[in-house]
């Protein structure tokens, strides 16, 4: 795992998100065939770009993300 791998699966998981208004995890998994890992390493690297932000479902069995405009 380098830099440039984090870096594809961030534009990946940006590609789901810009495509649906939020998306739980369990939702860009299935879009993007990443696995859980790769999705919070993207995420990681997506937030630190101040590009999404993170609610809690009712229910806290899952994280929704959404794109910052």
């Amino acid at each position: 795992m380098n830099t440039e791998t984090i870096g594809t699966w961030a534009g990946m998981t940006w590609n789901a998100l810009n495509e649906a208004e939020i998306l739980g995890i369990k939702q860009i998994k299935k879009i993007t065939k990443l696995k859980e890992k790769e999705i919070y390493a993207a995420l990681g690297w997506l937030a630190r770009e101040g590009k999404v932000a993170f609610d809690e479902c009712e229910d806290e069995k899952d994280i929704l993300v959404r794109l910052l405009q």
